[in-house]
């Protein structure tokens, strides 16, 4: 049964509005990756050691604490405004980082830049949502999809670059002309449907227990395993007030009229499956990506920037299936099959790189590393393509940014986790294989040693580091594969809905709805919206459809019926226990 032929409708302006998108969701992605290869040199140049931690997680902070903020308002007053104001805060943050002299100063500059850096990714998004079809939109999609491959090679040779010649500083002025590029597109080209402006009543309640947890967790999973032991009371604390924070923000949703992070997202089926497997994705890609310079740099003894080039074959395979796979989903309306084909091939990929060894050729590493990008190519934008089919586009934004304050989380704990486990398995290892005189023997550091530094060993010592940092982190590799086996497990279940073809904002009316924890209960099991694809079923698929629909009524009759009988049974329990009125 083949699907629908999808129809253009490409809006007026599209190229253009679609660049600026992309550059203001290049400014997140880049940003991150130029300053992991910038930061020994700033750390050298300001000075705090001890502060280095927080230049990334001061951002990673604001930036996951903001998503869900920007797509709810986002849906309640329009986007447009917003991204401005995002991309503004994002480029005052960059000015105050740059002009700063101490790491303070620059921790301060990152934590305003993650406040904007959080609406770039989700806001950009959810316009694509806004002026091109589900149909239509996988296209698109899949070049934003690239945007994270590009960076992950642009941003260290950028870093590096900037670093050696013109000063780390550049890392955060190159912001301001790629930010002005972006507002001038957004604001000529950019036309969102409008959004009728209703009064608008903050959760402040659940903003506040969002960013509670949020930061507790982000903190717990930094701070596990290098500032703190997992088990030290700092990390249990932070553990408690996570979960604690996470009890009440569900408790204040539930009654809030506008909820930050609406409940009843968790109600469709596609959008948990998505969700949960698109976390554990984040897990795997971001615990690989995060280590795999270092590993390259340890092991085969090349420098910062081949390291970073060495990287090319993950960016150039992910960047192709993301627009390969993009095209088929617009061209065939199917993007089930592509979703659990991609996590397999992140599987498989991960079990090969856990057989690495340290004096194998570099291709192979290569190989396997363009395994991976080949797998999340298919993955990463089409699980948020899933999700904003689930829901009608007024309340697109709020299930975007919930996806991706979600897969945020995922890539916190994959590099915590990874983390922990390599450097606890290195400092095993190092200590095991190591003879008790080689410190002194060699005149070297084990616990700081630097590429160079290992290089430079004698060959005993330089076999026993370098076989060390690969024993260390290619088992851990082959231990997280089993998240996205189950990631694909997840996807197995997940329905694939017919994409929608129009861009029409809500089910028949026009009207927003307001957005409370029944949000979707107008749509079906999965968010279908009748009027927007039903001319283009066949009879088949449509019987199925409403075989879906009724058997989904039935069960919630069932509930009911259950509820009453229960409520009946309280009431003559209650008038049976009542004394007659004259005694």
């Amino acid at each position: 049964m083949s699907a629908a032929p999808a129809t253009s409708t490409r809006p007026p302006g599209i190229v253009p509005m679609f660049i600026g998108l992309m550059t203001a969701m290049l400014l997140s992605a880049l940003d991150q990756t130029m300053f992991a290869t910038a930061l020994p040199t700033i750390v050298g140049e300001l000075g705090g050691v001890d502060l280095m931690l927080w230049v990334t997680t001061a951002y990673i902070l604001a930036a996951t604490i903001t998503m869900p903020i920007y797509g709810k308002f986002g849906d309640l007053v329009g986007r447009k405004s917003l991204l401005l104001v995002a991309i503004a805060i994002f480029i005052a943050g960059s000015v105050v980082g740059a002009l700063a002299t101490d790491m303070p100063g620059l921790i301060f500059g990152r934590a305003v830049q993650g406040i904007g850096g959080g609406g770039l990714m989700v806001l950009a998004q959810a316009i694509i949502a806004d002026v091109i079809p589900a149909r239509e939109r996988g296209r698109y999609m899949g070049f934003l999809g690239s945007v994270f491959a590009l960076s992950s090679v642009l941003g260290p040779l950028l870093g590096g670059w900037f670093t050696e010649s013109i000063g780390w500083q550049w890392c955060l002025w190159i912001n301001i002309p790629m930010g002005a590029i972006a507002v001038v597109t957004v604001l000529f080209f950019l036309h969102p449907p409008a959004v009728e402006r209703a009064k608008v009543v903050p959760d402040v309640a659940g903003m506040t227990l969002l960013a509670i947890a949020t930061t507790c967790l982000v903190l717990a999973t930094t701070w596990g395993g290098h500032e703190y032991a997992w088990i030290s009371p700092m990390i249990i604390m932070l553990l408690i007030v996570t979960v604690g924070a996470g009890v009440g923000l569900v408790a204040v949703e539930r009654r809030a009229k506008e909820p930050v992070l609406p409940l009843g997202l968790f109600r469709r089926r596609n959008f948990v499956l998505t969700t949960l497997a698109g976390l554990m994705v984040g897990i795997a890609m971001f615990g690989t990506v995060t280590y795999m310079p270092t590993y390259m740099q340890m092991v085969t003894g090349v420098n910062a920037t081949v390291a970073g080039l060495l990287i090319v074959p993950l960016a150039a395979t992910q960047v192709a299936t993301s627009i390969i796979a993009g095209r088929r989903v617009s061209r065939t309306g199917r993007y089930k099959a592509i979703l659990i084909t991609g996590v397999g091939i992140v599987t498989v990929a991960l079990l090969l790189m856990s057989t690495m060894v340290y004096d194998e050729p570099l291709w192979i590493t290569c190989l396997y590393l363009a395994i991976l990008g080949l797998g999340l190519g298919m993955v990463m934008q089409n699980l948020v393509l899933v999700v904003q089919n689930t829901f009608p586009l007024s309340v697109v934004g709020t299930a975007t940014a919930a996806n991706n304050y979600f897969r945020q989380i995922g890539a916190t704990l994959g590099a915590a986790l990874v983390g922990s486990l390599f450097t606890g398995r290195l400092t095993s290892l190092l200590t095991n294989r190591l003879p008790a005189d080689a410190v002194e023997a060699s005149g070297a550091d084990f616990n700081s040693i630097t590429p160079e530094a290992v290089a430079a060993l004698p060959d005993p010592y330089h076999d026993i580091v370098v076989s060390s940092y690969n024993d260390a982190l290619a088992p851990v590799l082959g231990w997280i594969a089993p998240l996205t086996l189950v990631a694909v497990v997840m996807l197995l279940f997940v329905k694939e809905v017919p994409l929608r073809t129009s861009v029409n904002r809500d089910e028949t009316t026009g009207e927003r709805a307001p957005v409370t924890e029944s949000v979707g209960e107008s749509l079906d099991w999965d968010g279908r919206l009748e009027a927007d694809y039903s001319s283009a079923l066949s009879p088949e698929v449509r019987a199925e459809i409403l075989a879906d629909e009724r058997a989904e009524l039935q069960e919630r009759l069932g509930q009911i019926d259950a509820e009453v009988s229960t409520l009946e049974l309280q009431v003559r329990e209650a008038r049976a226990a009542k004394p007659p009125p004259g005694d």
